[in-house]
């Protein structure tokens, strides 16, 4: 799971979370989201009140109360039933309408000034209560109250700390590569997280992501144009989609954490080009590990690969320190800054964990959810992930063994 970085160039970040790690000095603080409307406001989907509109630019209209009057010849509205719950969790049929017909969305209006805009984007579903943890499971500190206290955890393990990682990062290996195993056409996010969830029970430990700031679920599932930290909810998998499945499992008093991208039913050439240059991007930064060596020689060598491709960095999210904190202070750039500059010492352990992109770089916060980023030209991107240990001679990859990327596919 990504922690986010502190740039000048970014100007979103989640208003649910806490605050992360002091940045690498210069770089100033992101910018806060102003808190979005509550579920019980009303809004305007275009000629019907009581609904939200989202345009090509993914803008949405401010609340305005039932029983609008829009300016304009003979243009008022009665107040109706409160369609939001409804299109909010609505999903696109099979066969699309044509551009002139009403929208399968129910609003109304016409498919090509409704959800045409949308036509191929992820659109949010239902989202499930929470699942519990049995009293047996040891749990963080968040796991109740959903508050993240940061303390300040050494950056070089103790060889006990590194042993308990270890077994960790392997539990959190088996459960990513199982649950790649279920993605198929015609299931559900939500049902891969009940499986994920399900898992990190079977093994004894606690699914990290579950209440960390107040997420909702086991397990991030980002499809398609979804960067990171995608909800499991109600979507179903379509054929052709990319879907990228986040771990993290805390056993033992540490986390765990890994992720990968796997293809639903026969995906494009150019979708699996991209899920191929970007585990090659990750195997590339884990290659750049080495004690007395800076941390931007990892960004380096992974920008490097992913621009003679063509294809973009993200860098408003990035890769952390891990231990007995989900992320500790140690900040992994996935592109090349200077400013990156922390030593490399054997018993540090972080997550290489690059996003990279068909499109634009930047991001997007579409969702009422404050969690979910997506590009911000809608194109798809991809992510590989594993929590690393630097050793004497190089490094260690802590969820590799038995998991979704075993090794760098040219070792393979």
């Amino acid at each position: 799971m990504t922690d986010i970085t502190l740039q000048p160039h970014s100007t979103h970040a989640r208003s649910t979370r806490a605050q992360p790690p002091a940045p690498l000095a210069p770089l100033a603080p992101l910018a806060r989201l102003a808190p979005l409307a509550s579920p019980s406001n009303v809004f305007v989907l275009g000629d019907v009140v009581g609904t939200t509109r989202s345009s090509r630019l993914f803008r949405t209209r401010l609340p305005r109360p039932a029983g609008t009057v829009r300016l304009g010849p003979e243009r008022t509205h009665a107040p109706t039933t409160n369609l939001a719950p409804v299109l909010q969790h609505a999903q696109p049929p099979v066969v699309l309408p044509q551009a002139n017909d009403a929208c399968w969305c129910g609003s109304g209006r016409k498919y090509k000034r409704c959800h045409k805009p949308l036509e191929g984007r992820v659109l949010k579903g239902y989202v499930s209560p929470r699942l519990d943890v049995p009293a047996h499971i040891e749990r963080p500190s968040y796991a109740q109250t959903g508050v993240v206290e940061r303390w300040s955890e050494p950056r070089v393990k103790s060889p006990e700390v590194i042993e308990r990682m270890r077994h960790a990062g392997a539990v959190a290996a088996e459960v990513l590569r199982l649950a790649g195993e279920m993605v198929r056409t015609g299931i559900t996010t939500d049902e891969i997280d009940r499986y994920v969830h399900q898992l990190c029970i079977e093994r004894n430990a606690y699914p990290s992501p579950l209440n960390y700031n107040g997420f909702p679920k086991s397990v991030c599932t980002s499809a398609n144009e979804v960067i990171c930290h995608g909800i499991p909810d109600s979507r179903v998998l379509q054929d052709g989609d990319i879907l990228n499945i986040d771990v993290t499992c805390f056993i033992g008093g540490v986390h765990g954490d890994t992720n990968a991208t796997f293809f639903v039913g026969d995906a494009d050439p150019a979708s699996r080009h991209l899920v191929q240059v970007t585990e090659e991007c990750t195997w590339h930064g884990i290659e750049a590990v080495a004690p007395g060596r800076p941390l931007s020689d990892i960004g380096r060598a992974i920008e490097t690969h992913a621009k003679q491709h063509r294809y973009g960095v993200v860098k408003a999210f990035i890769g952390h320190g891990i231990g007995e904190q989900f992320h500790t202070d140690i900040q992994v750039l996935h592109y090349y800054d200077q400013r990156a500059n922390m030593i490399m010492r054997p018993g540090m352990t972080f997550t290489i964990e690059p996003m990279i992109t068909m499109g634009s770089w930047q991001h997007k916060m579409v969702f009422d959810d404050d969690w979910t980023a997506v590009t911000a030209d809608g194109k798809r991107t991809a992510q590989f992930e594993h929590t690393c240990l630097v050793t004497d001679d190089g490094v260690e990859v802590l969820t590799a063994p038995g998991g979704a990327s075993p090794s760098a596919p040219w070792r393979r």
